[in-house]
This record gives structure tokens, C-alpha cells and sequence, in this order.
């Protein structure tokens, strides 16, 4: 049997393969063996159950980002300060 119709995944590529899931980026056959590995794996499994709390939690959260303007400007006071402190 070629190793591209293997089933069972090692933890580190079931980890990679739970991100792309999340972000919509998994095939189908990466899903299958996923929940193959989901079924043995208590580790893979937690994982996967956090991650899938963070992305939500991220998703739900009211986070509102600076715009660009106040970006510079801050950055424009930090290396303002840093140059004050090192002179």
C-alpha cells in the first residue's frame, strides 16, 4: 500500500492537520484521518478541543485593533523614548 493511502497519523501532523481544519484548509482524506487518529489519541483529542475554544473565543471576542495612524504615532513616541534613554 502507498504511504499516500496510510490512515493513521503521528500526533505532530494530526496537530498540523487540526490547525488546518480551523482555518478551512484541510482536504477531506486530511479530515478522515484526523478523526481516526481523534479516536486513539487522548492527547490529540485535548488538544483539539482547546484549539477549537481559542479559535472561537477569538472569533467572539470585541477585540478592536488601533488604526494606522495611531500605530505610527506610538511607534514615533517609543523610539522617541528609546533615543532619550540611550543618549
Amino acid at each position: 500500500m502507498s504511504a499516500k493511502f496510510k490512515v493513521f497519523l503521528p500526533c505532530e501532523k494530526a496537530n498540523h492537520v487540526c490547525d488546518k481544519t480551523q482555518y478551512k484548509e484541510a482536504s477531506i482524506w486530511e479530515k478522515i484521518k484526523l478523526n481516526v487518529h481523534l479516536v486513539y489519541c487522548r492527547a490529540c483529542r485535548e488538544y483539539t478541543k482547546k484549539n477549537t475554544k481559542l479559535t472561537k473565543s477569538v472569533k467572539t471576542s470585541k477585540i478592536e485593533c488601533l488604526d494606522k495612524n495611531c500605530k505610527e504615532a506610538m511607534k514615533k513616541e517609543v523610539d522617541k523614548a528609546i533615543k532619550e534613554q540611550t543618549a
